[in-house]
């Protein structure tokens, strides 16, 4: 009897172990918990702690409260202007509701792939409305909050809050990419050429402009010069008329001088006679008379 007592002491034991086993739970920080009857959610707990629940008629399903990432695979995108390009989005979202989750999109895997779809499809309505060198400007921020928005209001069907929307990457395919370079060439080479021709006719009309006003500045000179050498040489004039009317003798030397000066120079040979009237002054030196030699 004692160990049948002691025998069915144990099997008591057992059983009330495995059903306060059943009976608890534990929610953590970063999770939320969703219990369920049967397959079919009762109640969320939220507040992390031990937590009852009805043994073996209800079970827990635990969804993370923290921000997750949801990052669907990259798309090509027709542009307004019929380029392709290879957009690669993600998204930020929370789970605030998961009784809603749980009725909307059974399981994580479905909700990615559901969501991400959706991401995707309003991704590609609004790309396809802008330009390609619009997603290098602000135009592509505006963009993003647009799509954001609108996720934000196709989440609260899946009970999850979207926190943001980001274009991580926007590629040209290759065959893209290459037109668009020679495009660029071609562009870049016809504005170096219009750059050049302007260069070139700025310059002519420069070099025109320089070679006018050369010659009417070395005219103006000229002019300037002629009338200077003309007042000089009348001054001159008057000077030696002056100066012969005033010592006719002095004037006769002075202009011998400048014979001299005019016709002995370097290289010059003369054959002259010694009484010759060209040396008239050399003759007569100071204190010789007139008929010295």
């Amino acid at each position: 009897m004692k160990k049948i007592g002691g025998a069915l002491f144990i099997v008591i034991a057992v059983v009330l172990g495995v059903v306060a086993y059943q009976s608890v739970f534990v929610v953590k920080q970063t999770e939320q918990a969703l219990v369920l009857q049967f397959g079919n959610p009762v109640r969320v707990e939220r507040e992390p702690g031990l937590k009852l629940k009805m043994p073996f008629v209800q079970n827990v399903e635990y969804y993370d409260n923290r921000i997750l990432d949801l990052d669907p695979p990259a798309q090509e995108i027709i542009l307004k202007d019929q380029k392709r390009v290879n957009v690669d989005a993600f998204a930020r979202y929370r789970i605030i509701d998961p009784l809603e989750y749980k009725k909307t999109a059974k399981t994580n895997a479905n909700f990615l792939n559901v969501f991400g779809q959706r991401l995707n499809s309003s991704i590609r309505a609004e790309i396809g409305k802008i330009l390609l060198g619009d997603m290098l400007t602000d135009k592509r921020a505006q963009i993003m909050a647009e799509i954001a928005a609108q996720m934000k209001v196709n989440a609260k069907d899946f009970g999850v809050e979207v926190i943001d929307v980001r274009i991580g990457r926007t590629d040209l395919p290759l065959d893209t990419a290459q037109s668009v370079y020679n495009r660029m060439r071609s562009d870049r080479i016809a504005s170096a050429a219009e750059i050049r021709a302007v260069g070139e006719q700025q310059k002519l009309n420069i070099e025109a402009t320089a070679d006018r006003e050369r010659t009417v500045i070395l005219a103006e000179a000229q002019r300037q010069s002629e009338i200077l050498r003309g007042e000089g040489e009348g001054e001159r004039n008057r000077i030696l008329v002056t100066a012969q009317n005033q010592d006719p003798e002095f004037f006769a030397f002075y202009r011998s001088m400048e014979a001299y000066g005019a016709s002995l120079k370097n290289g010059t040979t003369w054959v002259l006679s010694p009484d010759s009237e060209f040396f008239r002054y050399f003759n007569e030196m100071p204190g010789q008379g007139s008929g010295a030699q």
